[in-house]
């Protein structure tokens, strides 16, 4: 019984030639791009930037806050002064807020208070409308009739110096971004308490 000899096919040279050629050509193609890829890939230090931002409180004057960039959001951080907190607690102005408990869940659980912040003295948010995604502008003095609040330019919704909605169309309190006290003169917005685990996706609008 003879057996049956399988040919293989036969390669010439010149497929040989070319796909060394191609082969060649692509590992040249991705060492010219990788340079340009491993650019755009920010390092760690930019990335951990972007999660967790410190801002120092020394000199940080009562009234307009001051504004950062944290993960594309500006972020509003304040001294209140003792007429707000006066303004903030009139009986009247408190009927008029839409969410005067912070009941809905635009912040952590440790901001869950009349004044929606840990300290106080000290206001943390996040700047962009809850109706509109407008940044609403501070206004100080007597201006909102308060001694000093937001207003959204685009769609005139009114919040509190705690972001506490009230007059306008706002159906929610501005929220409240997760952050810690680091001493007394430095916050880090991004990083919760231990065991919180609050994040911006969780809010019912931002």
């Amino acid at each position: 019984m003879s057996r049956q000899r399988t040919e293989r096919p036969k390669v010439s040279r010149r497929s040989l030639l070319y796909a060394a050629t191609a082969a060649f050509g692509v590992a040249g193609t991705l060492a010219a791009v990788w340079p340009f890829v491993a650019q755009m890939k920010p390092d760690a230090d930019k990335r951990a930037q972007g999660d967790v931002i410190g801002i120092d409180l020394a000199d940080l004057r009562p009234g307009p806050p001051r504004v950062i960039r944290w993960h594309g959001r500006p972020i509003l951080v304040a001294r209140r002064t003792e007429s707000m907190f006066a303004a903030m607690h009139e009986k009247a102005f408190v009927a008029r807020l839409v969410d005067p408990d912070s009941a809905k869940h635009q912040q952590p659980d440790y901001a869950k208070n009349w004044h929606r912040s840990i300290d106080p003295a000290y206001a943390v948010l996040v700047g962009v409308c809850t109706r509109c995604g407008c940044a609403p502008q501070f206004l100080a003095d007597d201006t909102l009739g308060m001694a000093g609040g937001y207003i959204c330019p685009c769609c005139a919704s009114h919040y509190d110096p705690a972001g506490r909605a009230y007059d306008g169309i706002a159906p929610y309190n501005l929220p409240v971004p997760p952050h810690i006290f680091d001493g007394r003169a430095r916050i880090l917005v991004g990083k919760n308490r231990p065991g919180e685990t609050f994040s911006l996706d969780s809010v019912e609008r931002i």
